[in-house]
């Protein structure tokens, strides 16, 4: 990546007073990246791993004033200030990815579930950019609930670079002013339509009942226990839309038919989605369409292998960081060579990698 990782730590302000920094911000937010990279996940854990690898370390921050304690990372992650952290992860990544032409950019949202049982009348939902080609999160916003998704996601587009890319999002993005916002920064959108919209859903499925649309382009899936086939219709004919000037570059809409045949059962089950778009190409909509899929599973990657919706690291900004955190492992994993993740067939299994050979883990470290 082009911006450093030590240049982007000497932009997040110390929160701790001078006198008592024995360890550096940049040493402190290392270690814990380090150590989450090879699979800790309390703060016990942090100060184990860097004992047991505390040479490795040292070739990277200066460890001449020892590990910090369990308690040292618990208080400084617990005040340190996560839109300061998150601002410049999300410059950091911006610069590391540079150019975003012809790149699929989604956003999603995530609740952090166990943390927001602390605060259950402002819920921590995260809301992410993901650049599918670079394999990588690049942005981040915290909304104090699911619906502010809406006024949270044209402000997160104007922290990231999406010039020239097409920009993805759910139907809670399927928003007049979102869309406005992604022509503005001079992209194209893909937006998933449901009935939170209506009239307009009705009309799309009127339009796709009597306008004839291309023939669309098919996708054959096997994996996962299941056999999927999807096809992919695109009808730029929108004189049925009610209201369609009022959509910036508004340009076509688009039926998914999805069918999975379970292998084991034999169980077959259908299902039909909806998409607005400022593109007209059927190939690079569909593209965009499956690309969604890479957020929603680094959402799941976040749940599953690293435990984030059932951590009790949750006080004050703590959950908040470790997010970050989280994300800055995945974006770093994600970037290894075809042939080792064949091998590892997991994140997971990479984590365990990093943990068990100083020399990956060395490897791994200098990606930062």
């Amino acid at each position: 990546m082009k911006a450093s990782f030590q240049a982007f730590l000497e932009e997040i302000p110390d929160h701790r007073i001078k006198r008592k920094r024995v360890h550096s911000l940049g040493k402190i937010i290392f270690m814990a990246v380090a150590a989450t990279l090879c699979g800790a996940d309390s703060w016990p854990q942090v100060v184990l791993f860097s004992r047991l690898h505390i040479k490795v370390l040292s070739k990277f921050v200066d460890m001449s004033a020892g590990i910090p304690s369990k308690d040292t990372f618990r208080r400084f992650f617990a005040k340190l200030d996560p839109e300061a952290f998150g601002a410049s992860f999300t410059k950091w990544m911006n610069q590391a990815i540079g150019n975003t032409r012809g790149e699929v950019v989604s956003i999603d949202g995530k609740r952090i579930r166990r943390a927001s049982l602390m605060e259950p009348d402002s819920p921590m939902h995260i809301v992410s950019a993901w650049a599918g080609e670079h394999r990588a999160f690049f942005g981040q916003l915290r909304t104090d609930d699911h619906s502010n998704e809406i006024s949270v996601i044209p402000r997160l587009l104007d922290m990231i670079n999406v010039k020239k890319a097409t920009v993805t999002i759910d139907a809670m993005g399927c928003q007049k002013e979102i869309a406005a916002k992604i022509v503005e920064k001079k992209a194209d959108y893909v937006l998933s339509l449901k009935r939170n919209h209506p009239t307009l859903y009705d009309d799309v499925v009127r339009t796709f009942a009597e306008v004839a649309s291309d023939g669309g382009e098919a996708t054959l899936n096997m994996g996962h226990g299941r056999i999927e086939t999807r096809r992919y219709c695109v009808c730029k004919d929108l004189k049925r839309l009610w209201g369609r000037d009022e959509w910036p570059n508004l340009r076509a809409v688009v039926k998914v038919e999805s069918q999975r045949i379970d292998k084991k059962t034999g169980a077959m089950t259908e299902d039909t989605r909806y998409f607005i778009t400022s593109l007209t190409d059927g190939g690079k909509i569909a593209k965009a369409i499956r690309s969604h899929w890479g957020i929603e599973s680094c959402h799941w990657i976040l749940d599953m292998d690293f435990g984030e919706d059932a951590s009790l690291r949750r006080k004050d900004n703590t959950a908040r960081n470790i997010n970050i955190i989280n994300k800055m492992v995945i974006n770093n994993l994600k970037q290894e060579d075809e042939e080792l993740k064949k091998q590892a067939t997991s994140l997971r299994t990479l984590r365990k990698a990093a943990g068990w050979d100083d020399k990956y883990l060395e490897k791994v470290i200098r990606r930062f």
